[in-house]
């Protein structure tokens, strides 16, 4: 005869059965005031450390000429004028409207192409699989002074130097630093949504543009918010291939160098670099914009391309 269990035998088998409560993560803050207090002037400390050329910065475009390199912070004479004047003096809005369109372009073509090719190496079982994603992370080792002649001559043969399209056109084929991010995004992917896409008749490329590309915003967006900031600030590669037209085909980085020399009092300028100031103010706008509206998913995607499922 079988008999039944008491009643402290069911507590005991409830009691154990039962998931255990989640640890509570312990707070790096100090408990102490003087601890508090002591965090703060360091964080504060070093805030401003960081901040201060900005600051600089927008102090001296609104100083006049003999006042801009003094080193105050609070400029002696206002001269707010200087944002008027500098839509006079310099090319400001073609060299805006050069930056913002090659680094749309930069951006997108480069953020969808290393999507692509890392959805490939994450889904995919291939012979050599490995062989052929070790060979795409050995291009990151390689300078990009070894092969700066050798492209320059590539696009000097297809005509193109001198437009937009070398600025950009490379990113097409993608970067092996986004297709290293991207793939570990997609590994961290549970693949059963893939498997059942494919139960239900889907093909490989709308499961990456149905399932794999609305997971993968956030590193979407970081892979392009990279980008544009590196196609943003590329001076060297509009030296080489826009520094032979005229002024207002420059973008903002070589068109600040071009002012720094047409304001140089060596080569005949007067030392307007308050214009020079303003503009450099202007240029760097867009891109605390950009950061701003994108920091939510640049945590976020930072927080989880690392995973791994």
């Amino acid at each position: 005869m079988t008999l039944a269990p008491t009643a402290v035998e069911s507590v005991d088998t409830e009691t154990a059965e039962a998931p255990a409560p989640p640890k509570r993560r312990k707070k790096l803050m100090p408990k102490t005031v003087i601890g508090r207090t002591l965090l703060a002037i360091v964080a504060t400390g070093f805030a401003l450390l960081f901040a201060y050329p900005f600051l600089w910065l927008v102090s001296a475009s609104f100083k006049p000429r003999g006042e801009v390199f003094d080193n105050q912070l609070i400029p002696k004479t206002f001269s707010p004028q200087n944002y008027s004047e500098v839509w006079d003096q310099l090319p400001l809005m073609h060299w805006l409207f050069n930056s913002i369109g090659i680094a749309l372009l930069a951006a997108t073509a480069v953020a969808v192409a290393s999507s692509i090719v890392a959805f490939g190496f994450a889904y995919f079982r291939f012979p050599g699989r490995g062989l052929l994603f070790g060979v795409v992370l050995a291009t990151m080792m390689l300078p990009a002074a070894v092969t700066m002649i050798p492209v320059y001559l590539i696009w000097k043969e297809t005509g193109l130097v001198g437009t937009w399209v070398p600025l950009w056109g490379a990113n097409l084929f993608g970067s092996a630093f986004y297709i290293f991010l991207q793939r570990q995004f997609f590994m961290g992917l549970p693949r059963e949504l893939f498997e059942a896409a494919r139960l239900d008749g889907a093909s490989y490329w709308g499961m990456f543009w149905r399932i794999a590309m609305p997971l993968s915003v956030p590193s979407f967006i970081i892979v392009f918010l990279f980008e544009f900031q590196a196609s943003w600030n590329n001076l060297q590669g509009s030296l080489i291939y826009l520094n032979s037209g005229s002024p207002e085909e420059f973008t903002a980085p070589l068109g600040i160098a071009y002012a720094m020399t047409k304001y140089s009092p060596t080569n005949g300028g007067e030392g307007d670099y308050q214009y020079v100031m303003v503009a450099a103010l202007l240029v760097t706008v867009p891109m605390l914009i950009l950061f701003a509206f994108g920091q939510r998913y640049f945590i976020q995607g930072i927080a989880t391309t690392g995973n791994k499922g």
